[in-house]
């Protein structure tokens, strides 16, 4: 049974910092490139960012680059997101996804055309002004 299970989120000011993290299960962890992505109220869930299964590559939504960090161990089954410089616009529920590919190419991700074979249950994040 896959598991995807987040933690780190909660309450932060603008300007403040927090790290998520993803520990999943009962998967062959670097058989997956692993993405982050977020659900805001009243609006679609939409990607944040993605890694590689070997973390060589990683991919960000124009409006987090510079401010968010993804990065995964391996050898814990875990990926993270480091988020800096957080604003209330970045409030949204948090979802890490498993897309099973060794491709170093994620424009389907991205693009949100392909959507992972797994997902986590989300973690809040709210980021007041």
């Amino acid at each position: 049974q896959v598991q995807l299970i987040e933690s780190g989120g909660g309450l932060v000011q603008a300007g403040g910092s927090l790290r998520l993290s993803c520990a999943a299960s009962g998967l062959i962890f670097s058989n997956y490139a692993m993405g982050w992505f977020r659900q805001a109220p009243e609006n679609q869930r939409e990607f944040v960012a993605a890694i590689t299964w070997s973390g060589r590559d990683t991919f960000y939504r124009d409006s987090v680059k510079e401010r968010f960090t993804i990065f995964r161990d391996n050898d814990n089954n875990s990926v993270y997101l480091q988020m800096n410089s957080l604003k209330p616009e970045d409030t949204a529920v948090y979802y890490c996804g498993a897309v099973f590919t060794r491709s170093n190419y994620l424009g389907g991700i991205v693009a949100e055309t392909t959507q992972p074979d797994y997902w986590g249950q989300g973690t809040q994040v709210t980021v007041s002004s």
